[in-house]
């Protein structure tokens, strides 16, 4: 295998790291949006693409019907317009979110280590009802 066969099977010309995507959305920010909204606009922002998450879900998977003639959005768009606010805050708070996440990942891993494997909700024995 060549090496640059070896390098696509690797990373795919699509996938993006997180500091990669934090350097192009500042970057796009620069040179189109012109500047960050602040803080509080941006977290409207992401409790409006949000809750579009959640209109597509609790119709989807959920309960709730949708009305006739209305066309829910796509799921990974609303996704991904999470995180272009996401990593908007982090950007504008001088967040690495690569060193967050792998911090945050480390806080529970060592935190939940038993935790969920000995969740009888998760696991389906439900020792509450027999107690009961």
């Amino acid at each position: 295998m060549s090496q640059s066969s070896s390098d696509s099977a690797k990373q795919t010309p699509s996938s993006i790291s997180i500091a990669d995507a934090q350097t192009q959305v500042d970057q796009w920010i620069q040179t189109i949006g012109v500047r960050y909204f602040d803080e509080m606009t941006n977290l409207a922002q992401l409790v409006e693409e949000v809750g579009e998450v959640a209109r597509i879900l609790s119709r989807t998977k959920g309960e709730q019907s949708t009305k006739s003639g209305v066309v829910l959005g796509e799921l990974s768009d609303e996704l991904a317009d999470v995180m272009f606010v996401v990593i908007c805050l982090a950007n504008q708070s001088g967040i690495d979110l690569t060193d967050a996440l792998r911090r945050n990942l480390d806080k529970k891993t060592k935190r939940d280590a038993t935790r969920h494997r000995e969740n009888s909700k998760l696991i389906g024995t439900d020792e509450s009802s027999e107690s009961a």
